[in-house]
């Protein structure tokens, strides 16, 4: 009984972790002088600068740049993978149990 409950928890695990590492957000900063594409998996796919919107001569300006645009866009590939998650709890969780989901 259990063997079969945990091979499908797995397989579903497995199916969610290929889902996420298709899905994929961009977020920017600096008015779009630096942009970021990270995968709901939490990896960063891409990252592009616009030099016409920077003064490369501020390392500062585009290490400031680089953190926010980062951190924007793990932060909503962590609310995407979190909706995805749900998704796959509350179609496992018995009858209305799936309430204790949402945030």
């Amino acid at each position: 009984m259990f063997d079969n409950l945990f091979g499908n928890l797995k397989k579903q695990q497995e199916a969610l972790q290929e889902k996420l590492a298709g899905i994929f957000v961009e977020a920017e900063a600096g008015d779009g002088a630096v942009k970021v594409t990270a995968g709901a998996d939490l990896h960063i796919e891409n990252i592009s600068i616009d030099p016409s919107k920077l003064d490369l001569g501020d390392c500062e300006q585009l290490e400031d740049l680089l953190l926010v645009a980062v951190n924007r866009a793990l932060e909503d590939a962590k609310k995407h993978a979190a909706a995805e998650t749900n998704k796959l709890l509350g179609g496992m969780l018995p009858g209305g149990m799936d309430q204790f989901l949402k945030p």
